[in-house]
């Protein structure tokens, strides 16, 4: 999960996280292997990466094509496994990614980020890393959907002649004219200061 206020939910951030995942060992650099000539082909398919069965039924032969059980579609054997990640080509240690929020994110929303994930073993594709926004509360406003309110309290005295005042908002105080004889529950809207559509939509 990342954390993010509310001005870094209007204008996006970037965000650096530390994570512990799997990635790739950085002695044999994923190949899982302790070095070039630590290989041999696969006995079993030859190197192909895939067995071919063949089976008589009664409409005749019939072929059929599978990853091959010893290699597991690698078409080689590492006769001598890397040391440090004992063959696996990934090791479990920490991480730091930058992460670019855009501006407009939502708390519960889910970003994804292709490739930062766990490493694939020896070599295979990395996952993805799919990111949680929390979106921390603001002492004064309060978002609704990409609106974003502020309960104002006046006395009777200013509601009754008129005033001008400060109210927050994301991005510092903005002064507003509260007319004379203003009823409760008055909305007044000042316009650009809520929270952009993710992504401009």
């Amino acid at each position: 999960k990342v954390k993010l206020d509310l001005k870094e939910v209007a204008n996006g951030a970037n965000k650096k996280i530390k994570l512990k995942k799997y990635v790739t060992c950085d002695s044999c650099h994923g190949s899982g292997a302790k070095d070039s000539s630590s290989y041999q082909t696969c006995g079993t398919c030859n190197g192909s990466g895939a067995v071919r069965k063949v089976t008589q039924t009664f409409l005749g032969q019939m072929a059929t094509t599978s990853t091959c059980p010893t290699c597991h579609g690698e078409g080689k054997i590492i006769t001598n496994k890397c040391t440090k990640c004992k063959g696996e080509g990934r090791m479990y240690d920490e991480e730091t990614i930058s992460i670019d929020v855009p501006a407009g994110v939502s708390d519960g929303i889910q970003l994804s980020m292709s490739g930062k994930g766990n490493a694939g073993i020896r070599g295979g594709y990395a996952g993805d890393l799919l990111i949680g926004i929390e979106e921390v509360p603001h002492p004064d406003l309060k978002r609704i959907e990409n609106n974003v309110i502020y309960n104002l309290y006046l006395n009777i005295a200013d509601v009754a002649l008129g005033t001008q005042v400060e109210v927050p908002t994301i991005d510092g105080q903005a002064r507003i004219k509260i007319p004379k004889g203003t009823q409760s529950g008055k909305l007044f809207r000042l316009q650009g200061k809520g929270i952009p559509s993710l992504n401009g939509y």
